[in-house]
């Protein structure tokens, strides 16, 4: 059975409430699409099986029941845990956590409200919020808004489309896509710059430069005959 199909046997079971269900678990496990499951849900109310109001209430409810669940992870984790973590990983250092930090600290709360919004990084926005203590208020108010943008838009949009509302899950897709690679050329780039600086190039740079000079200094001292 796809996950569509499944999604689709959950909707008529238990209704408007299995769609909620089912993006609750989208949030856990990304690999379940919302841009399928929103469009899909909007063309299940344009048939009459489920409240289009309904939809919209327990889609954005189960966006926020997920994103609390990442959120209280990255509490219980805590900053310590997070920092022991990242600083074992190869080709990081503490100082591009304490960075990360710093930038959340400044930009968390457009990055909660406008990460809900980014395929791949809606789920993974409320692990830092939690680590880093994010006022559950705050958070749960950014996180209310910003899902309940993208539920509406997908959900509205299957409505519109009817039968027809896979349409919007291939044009998602691509732009997934587009944000996919754009954070794997940010990792490769980070890699690439984090080990052209590692202390073993510096030294052979300089070991290099420095047999340079000393030949220049042999040929300017030898008589000329």
């Amino acid at each position: 059975m796809s996950a569509i199909e499944w999604v689709n046997g959950l909707m008529d079971t238990l209704g408007a409430p299995g769609a909620g269900v089912a993006i609750a678990l989208e949030n856990l496990f990304p690999p379940i699409p919302s841009e399928a499951i929103l469009p899909l849900a909007g063309f299940a109310a344009s048939t009459g099986r489920m409240s289009l109001v309904a939809v919209l209430l327990w889609t954005t409810a189960g966006s926020v029941i997920g994103a609390l669940a990442l959120y209280g992870v990255g509490a219980l984790l805590g900053r310590d845990r997070t920092v022991a973590l990242a600083a074992r990983l190869p080709l990081v250092k503490v100082s591009d956590i304490e960075r990360t930090e710093a930038w959340f600290l400044r930009h968390g709360t457009k990055a909660v409200f406008f990460g809900r919004m980014i395929p791949v990084f809606r789920s993974l926005v409320s692990v830092p919020a939690g680590v880093e203590r994010m006022p559950l208020p705050v958070f749960l108010t950014l996180t209310t808004l910003g899902s309940a943008l993208w539920n509406t838009a997908f959900v509205l949009a299957g409505h519109a489309l009817g039968a027809n509302w896979a349409q919007v899950t291939e044009v998602v897709s691509a732009y997934s896509k587009v944000v996919l690679v754009a954070a794997v050329l940010a990792v490769a780039v980070f890699v690439a710059v984090r080990l052209s600086r590692r202390p073993g190039t510096g030294r052979r740079r300089a070991g290099a430069a420095g047999a340079t000079d000393a030949g220049r200094e042999r040929e300017s001292v030898e008589p000329v005959s």
